[in-house]
């Protein structure tokens, strides 16, 4: 499922609700962002080129209809052409020739840059949540500020960010939500809504550049 179909206009609505449902019952601030990558794979598109050059390589060597050299340079220069190209546009292939660490830790990378893009960590009691979605890597990234005392709800905490995780990887947008919604009833049992609290931060889905 491609991103604008996944995070189509009803369900950037429905997540803007559930994050206003989310701040009436705690003080935290929630913001999700979503991008459409997070990390520059320029490698990986060198190796599918040159996958596909080595391939057309081995069909001029070893296949048993003899085949004309004279232009074969430039031959393997279009094959590695064709395998960059096809790389770019398939987001499947270049995923295939990264390892998850590294697009992990892109991610990461990316989480920490968006919560300040976002002003995330601008809130008076430093109580702010990011839930980051990048795309192309199909990972979520749920970064809290240090007014979030994370140790009092580590284990529902991770259990809540590994929900979002596998609801982009399946593409499963109701999950997604529901497990969203769910942040508030956590959050609520270590920062409680105060009377004064105010709306400091947006509510609707953030684009990360």
């Amino acid at each position: 499922m491609r991103r604008r179909g996944f995070f189509s206009d009803e369900l950037k609505a429905a997540v803007k609700s559930a994050v206003k449902e989310i701040e009436q019952q705690t003080s935290a601030e929630v913001v999700v962002a979503v991008a459409p990558e997070s990390g520059y794979y320029r490698a990986a598109d060198l190796y599918a080129g040159a996958l596909c050059s080595f391939a057309a390589l081995c069909v001029f060597l070893y296949h048993p209809h003899p085949f004309d050299f004279t232009f074969l340079p430039f031959e393997l220069l279009a094959a590695f052409g064709v395998g960059m190209l096809l790389s770019m546009g398939v987001p499947p292939v270049r995923r295939a020739l990264t390892t998850r660490r590294v697009r992990y830790e892109q991610v990461q990378v990316a989480a920490r840059a968006a919560f300040v893009d976002h002003n995330v960590h601008m809130t008076r009691a430093r109580t702010g949540v990011l839930v980051f979605v990048s795309w192309f890597e199909r990972r979520v990234i749920v970064v809290a500020d240090v007014g979030v005392p994370l140790d009092e709800i580590a284990d529902r905490w991770e259990a809540l960010a590994e929900r979002l995780d596998g609801a982009i990887k399946k593409g499963n947008p109701e999950t997604f939500l529901s497990s969203l919604r769910y942040f508030g009833a956590v959050l609520a049992e270590v920062l409680p809504r105060s009377p004064d609290d105010e709306n400091e931060l947006p509510d609707d889905v953030q684009e990360a550049s």
